[in-house]
């Protein structure tokens, strides 16, 4: 499993990563050893495309529509998976995808009803797994252990992605180490539905510019976006739209607005007329099965914490954080 990082500047950036992985087979008998070795180069100069797609074939699984497959489990130990999310959620339910759904990022975020031998689940998407087929989720433990026993390493389950789930707060936006103003790229949690576009301006005037989602979930302008603060405009695959405002250039710190993307706390905003929100009971917390679970070392390299304090400045206060667009004002540039 691998995840390219940023570097100051539109210079190269490098990362590898050795991932050993070992999963827990039918019937617990055997536990199988894979390794993962990723390295990849990324050279760019200059603008970067309006957004980068996943690769071909790679989506998302599709709001409400019912996949059958088979589900093993693993533990992050709490890290934030492929998906560079500082932290697991607190109630260690989650999910890694193979690289057809994870589609390059494009996932991260998003929740899925999963239902096995024993009941139901609601989990969200945060980590890769690169070595699963279309159909295979890779669940964590304590979700694993409210739908089947542990032991059985390997079951069937049915999952569909949730449309509009339950938010847990307002947005956060996570400028990347390494940014400045000559290359930006922002991490942006608690929107519930995976994103389509995130849009990026300086102050409260100018145009927009579109920012690319790179794998590993942070969406970069590879010329930069100037010394900030910004105005960060967030479209979900739902069709909601909210604008953020305040946001400062200050790399590894999370910066919670406000603003929710939908529900108590937004503002109207447009959004798709084909959207029909699924929303069931969200689970309570799992207990922790006995049986052991293998290790994926996470892909993020994030240290910040999933809980910061507003600025003392108070450019995110509930007056300078607000604000929706209305969805046919701007059409994002372009759709995950």
């Amino acid at each position: 499993m691998h995840v390219t990082d940023g570097t100051d500047g539109p210079a190269a950036r490098t990362a590898a990563q050795r991932s050993f992985r070992s999963r827990w087979l039918a019937g617990g008998a055997v536990a199988a050893l894979a390794t993962v070795l990723g390295l990849t180069l990324a050279l760019r100069s200059g603008a970067a495309p309006a957004c980068a797609a996943p690769r071909t074939g790679a989506a998302p699984p599709a709001a409400g529509t019912l996949h059958k497959g088979k589900a093993t489990f693993y533990d992050s130990k709490g890290a934030g998976g492929n998906c560079s999310y500082p932290a697991a959620p607190t109630d260690r339910l989650y999910v890694a995808l193979g690289p057809s759904e994870y589609a390059d990022g494009a996932a991260c975020g998003g929740y899925l009803d999963v239902t096995g031998p024993k009941g139901k689940i609601r989990v969200m998407v945060m980590d890769q797994c690169p070595e699963c087929a279309a159909g295979h989720i890779d669940l964590s433990r304590e979700a694993f252990a409210r739908i089947a026993d542990p032991v059985q390493g390997v079951v069937d389950v049915s999952y569909r992605l949730v449309a509009d789930p339950p938010l847990t707060g307002p947005l956060t936006f996570r400028i990347k180490e390494g940014a400045s103003q000559w290359w930006f790229a922002v991490l942006v949690a608690g929107h519930g539905n995976p994103l389509r576009s995130v849009e990026v301006r300086q102050g409260g005037s100018g145009a927009w510019r579109a920012a690319h989602r790179e794998s590993y979930n942070y969406w970069a302008i590879e010329s930069g976006a100037g010394v900030g603060p910004y105005q960060i405009r967030v479209t979900d695959t739902q069709g909601h739209r909210v604008t953020a405002t305040g946001i400062r250039m200050a790399p590894g710190e999370v910066q919670r607005s406000t603003v929710r993307m939908y529900g108590a706390g937004s503002t109207p905003s447009s959004r798709s007329r084909s959207a029909a929100p699924t929303t069931g009971p969200k689970p309570s917390a799992s207990p922790t099965p006995s049986a052991s679970a293998t290790v994926r070392p996470s892909a993020s390299t994030t240290t910040a914490s999933a809980e910061p304090t507003p600025p003392a400045t108070g450019a995110l206060d509930g007056t300078a954080l607000a604000a929706t667009d209305p969805l046919a004002a701007s059409p994002p540039a372009c759709a995950s």
